[in-house]
């Protein structure tokens, strides 16, 4: 079996989610390709350990070299933002096919030079919105293809979480617009809006308001000394859908008691569908056209052989995690790889929703609707 060698550029939160991915695909899934983790590359004394402990056969704290690399069929990057697109670009230069982390850029314009450079060299590029491959979320588009939802006339969906909500919270990364382009919004509502785009279709139009709670932080090496906060801590946005339909999107780090609470609901003209990915095997469906007596939301464990993904892992009711999204993702990369054919998700999707995140900013500082094309 021909090896697929990976490099993966970055070791954080992302990094140990899309390691794991590569060390397990091809335990649960029949891929024609043997994937091998051939180099970690982070620019901190820790990589090496992190390699070891990860599972890659090498470290590397120059992204150069690694890209250079003539044994490296896929470049994984998993940095913070303001590093994706010139290491994407130079990866799609060097003939890799090029897998990206999201956002796919922290602006529009670097969203459209990756693409562009993708679709120059040809690489096949790949994006990690990983909910997409959530069983549930592959259950209700599945559903939503076959007509069970109908006319869909609503989309809403919230991404909650708390984890900066102490004003001793450090000023990290991910509040300096430098590095990470926005805050909740690029972080966040990039997941609902890709979903928006993958469930209910293109969007034509937004309104969106942005709020930053805590303007100053400690400084991590200096916690005597604060620094601006220049991203939102929160963001809303109304939105309308090419076929019709309209929706609303919500965004925070400062809702207290929320850790990870991703929740979308679609209602229809024959039924609705709830997800809330803090009980990611469930799907809430309700199905307008049964027995008046029989109407109600019914719970449904999609975790069964006629489901998405069912019989990949465990037997029917044996629930899957978080990381079996990431797993999902790339065996379906490797797949579309082999075949030939365009990822999913990819770049285009990315600058997609890149059109729309910078449509929801512009629209908080005009204070109008503006359209996303």
């Amino acid at each position: 079996m021909r090896t697929l060698n990976i490099a993966q550029i970055g070791h954080g939160f992302m990094g140990k989610a899309h390691s794991n991915a590569y060390r397990q695909v091809n335990r649960f899934f029949d891929l024609p390709v043997q994937v091998h983790l051939h180099t970690l590359c982070g620019r901190s004394e820790g990589v090496e350990e992190s390699a070891r402990q990860l599972g890659w056969t090498h470290a590397e704290r120059d992204w150069r070299k690694v890209i250079e690399n003539p044994e490296i069929d896929v470049i994984d990057v998993s940095t913070p933002g303001h590093l994706h697109a010139p290491m994407a670009i130079a990866a799609a230069e060097a003939g890799k096919a090029v897998w990206c982390e999201k956002p796919l850029g922290n602006t529009l314009a670097e969203a459209e030079s990756m693409v562009e450079a993708v679709t120059r060299t040809g690489a096949a590029h790949g994006l990690f919105h990983n909910y997409r491959a959530v069983p549930a979320i592959q259950l209700l588009r599945r559903m939503i293809d076959d007509g069970r939802i109908g006319q869909i006339y609503h989309f809403r969906a919230v991404y909650l979480q708390d984890w900066i909500l102490s004003p001793s919270f450090p000023r990290v990364w991910r509040l300096q617009k430098s590095q990470t382009g926005t805050g909740a919004h690029g972080d966040l509502n990039a997941h609902l809006i890709d979903l928006a785009h993958f469930l209910v279709g293109g969007l034509t139009e937004v309104s969106g308001l942005m709020r930053t709670f805590i303007t100053e932080r400690p400084l991590p090496d200096d916690p005597s000394k604060t620094g601006e906060v220049d991203v939102d801590d929160a963001a809303l946005a109304l939105l309308r859908f090419e076929s019709g339909a309209i929706g609303s999107i919500e965004a925070s780090r400062f809702a207290a008691g929320r850790k990870n609470y991703n929740c979308i609901e679609v209602n229809g003209s024959k039924g609705s569908a709830v997800f809330n990915l803090e009980r990611m095997n469930e799907l809430q469906f309700f199905d307008r056209t049964a027995a008046d007596d029989a109407q109600g939301f019914t719970v449904i464990n999609v975790t069964d052989q006629p489901h998405p993904y069912g019989g990949t892992y465990w037997p029917s009711g044996h629930i899957i995690g978080y990381e079996h999204t990431f797993i999902n993702l790339v065996a379906g990369f490797i797949q579309a790889m082999e075949r030939g054919e365009p990822l999913n998700p990819n770049f285009n999707d990315g600058l997609r929703t890149q059109r729309v995140l910078e449509a929801v900013e512009r629209s908080h500082e005009s204070r109008a609707w503006v359209a996303t094309v």
